[in-house]
This record gives C-alpha cells, sequence and structure tokens, in this order.
C-alpha cells in the first residue's frame, strides 16, 4: 500500500481540499476566526526571522523582506497543520489553499499572503509550490506511517522540496539544475529534522521512519515508545539499542547521500546567497552527525550538532563548490 492511514475515518478523507464552500458555516467561522489569529502570531514571529536563516543580514534589504514573507506564509501552513483544533485542521487547510489561489490575481485575503504579492509581482516566484505544501498537511491528517523510503521521498517532495524551490524563484535563481540540486538538499534535511525528532513526532502519533527499515533492522515501535520515554529509556536492553543506533545511522547515510548529491549546488549560486546555501547544507550535515553519534539516545533527547562540526561542513562546502560537504568522522 506505501502508506498507512492514522485512522478509519481519515482513511475516507480525500487528500485534495474539498474546497471551503463544502463546509458548515460554523465550522467554516471558527477556521476564519483561527486563521485571523494566526496570522497574527505569523507576523509576530516573522519580525525576528531567527528561525528563517536564509533572510540573514548577507542578503539585500528587499530580499530579506520577500524571504521574510515566504517564511510567514511557510509557518502558518505549517501551524494549520500541527496547532490547529484537530477537527477544523482540513477546512483551515483549504481556506489557505482558496487564498494562495488568489495571489496571481493580486486579490488574496490574508495578510501574510498579501505581503507575498510584492515577491509574486516583481521577482515571477510562481505560488503553485505553496499549493504544495498544504497538501503535505492535509496528508499529515490521514497518513502517520510510510511503508518505504520511496512514499517518504514522495511524502518530501510536498513538505520539503517546495521551499527550496520557492527561495531559488524569490531569488531569481532557479534553473532545472538547480532545482533539482536544491529538491535533494531539502529532502535530506526534512529527513535529518525527522531523525531528531522521532520521539517528538511519536507522541504525535506519527513515525517518519519507513517501516520495511524499522523491519530489516528488527526494531518495533514499542522500543522506540520506551526510548522516547526518559523514565523507561534506561531500562531498554543494550541489543535493542543497538538495533536503534543501527536503524538511525543507515537512515543516516541516506540522507546524507541525498545532501552530497545537492551540495553541488553551492558551487552554482553566486553572490552573499552562496554562503546562506552553504549554510543550510552544512546544518543538515552536523545535524546528520549528531544523530549519528547520538545513536539510541537520539530517541529520547533530540540531538543538537555542534557548532565546530558544522563550521568544518561550511568551509569545506564553500571551499569546494559542494563536492565535499565533510566527512561524518
Amino acid at each position: 500500500m506505501g502508506v498507512v492511514r492514522a485512522d478509519a475515518a481519515a482513511a475516507a478523507t480525500p487528500s485534495s481540499g474539498a474546497g471551503p464552500a463544502s463546509h458548515g458555516a460554523a465550522q467554516t467561522g471558527a477556521a476564519e476566526a483561527w486563521l485571523a489569529a494566526a496570522c497574527g502570531d505569523a507576523l509576530a514571529q516573522r519580525a525576528s526571522l531567527e528561525n528563517f536563516p536564509v533572510a540573514s543580514r548577507l542578503l539585500p534589504a528587499t530580499l530579506r523582506a520577500d524571504l521574510g514573507a515566504l517564511y510567514g506564509v511557510a509557518r502558518l501552513i505549517d501551524e494549520a497543520g500541527d496547532s490547529a483544533p484537530t477537527g477544523d485542521r482540513l477546512v483551515i487547510l483549504d481556506l489557505l489553499d482558496a487564498d494562495i489561489g488568489r495571489l496571481e490575481a493580486g486579490t488574496p485575503r490574508l495578510p501574510v499572503l498579501r505581503d507575498l504579492l510584492p515577491a509574486v509581482r516583481e521577482r515571477r516566484m510562481s505560488p503553485a509550490p505553496l499549493h504544495d505544501l498544504v497538501e503535505a498537511n492535509r496528508q499529515d491528517q490521514s497518513i502517520s506511517r510510510y511503508a518505504t523510503f520511496a512514499d517518504l521521498h514522495a511524502y518530501c517532495r510536498l513538505s520539503a522540496d517546495p521551499v527550496g524551490r520557492l527561495v531559488l524563484d524569490v531569488l531569481g535563481l532557479a534553473t532545472p539544475r538547480r532545482v533539482r540540486q536544491s529538491d535533494q538538499i531539502c529532502t535530506a534535511l526534512q529527513i535529518a529534522e525527522h531523525l531528531q525528532d522521532v520521539g517528538e513526532d511519536l507522541l504525535a502519533g506519527r513515525v517518519y521512519l519507513p517501516q520495511d527499515s524499522l523491519a530489516r533492522f528488527g526494531v518495533g515501535e514499542a522500543t522506540l515508545a520506551a526510548l522516547a520515554d526518559p523514565v523507561q529509556a534506561p531500562r531498554v536492553p543494550a541489543a535493542d539499542r543497538a538495533r536503534v543506533s543501527a536503524l538511525l545511522a543507515a537512515e543516516a547515510d541516506r540522507a546524507r547521500g541525498l545532501l552530497q548529491t545537492g551540495a553541488t549546488l553551492i558551487g552554482q549560486i553566486p553572490g552573499r546567497a552562496r554562503i546562506a546555501v552553504a549554510g543550510f547544507v552544512a546544518g543538515g550535515a552536523a545535524a546528520l552527525d549528531a544523530v549519528t553519534a547520538a545513536g539510541s539516545n537520539a530517541v529520547t533527547r533530540t540531538p543538537r550538532p555542534r557548532p565546530q562540526r558544522l563550521l568544518r561542513h561550511l568551509a569545506t562546502g564553500l571551499a569546494t563548490g559542494g563536492r565535499v560537504v565533510g566527512s561524518r568522522r
């Protein structure tokens, strides 16, 4: 089958949005109220740009503004899929999708989307990848497991790759080759995040480790659940811990391969943006190093990259144009 539905009700949910008009007035009203409040939060978070390193001081002010607007929209979509009231999430995502559809006509209603209009008009940013981000969050409402890495990779094409495509558009640097390289980097970064958040995701009812990989290494979800519990974790047998460590190392190596292949994008990017792209790649490589070093402990607490590892990967990536990202050893 490829994917595992979260529950029977979710299995009956169509993967594409039903459209705001198909929902009841009360539910639509509640969804609109949540969106209005969430827009305010997204705008406030965007002001600092602390979580969006591409929009750094290395880039011109106009680019920072457009990337900040993009961050606000991406963040709002993720919040709708993760933090909105469970029963309203699909309605909210439908409303968001409909408003994204108004971008090219210049008539979006949400403030965070209106802030994207300069990027659409002046930088010719295509809104299409934003629809993919919405679809990824719809998928999260009904799919909680992925049978194979190919299935997980298909999910990442919706949840991660669109971000890189949007950034390339805003920077005016999109070409078919760069988009392919960006996709590999973004998928690798998404997998790195999944590997850092195994315990957290499990508590939310989601497992982003491929089911066939779990079977191959003899790791059951009960073992992951025990490791995710700080009280039970010390009692997990050493043999079980070893299997989990081997599983995480193998998945990290798979992500590292994607990252290395895509990292040659660094050599294709001119100017200050090159440093920002190299920073993304270095951050992903350092995160994967941290997961591998933590082993099974990565399930109990989120492994954080060591600054010196990040700097080493950054220096290596810049010096080689991404041909070499750096060794995990």
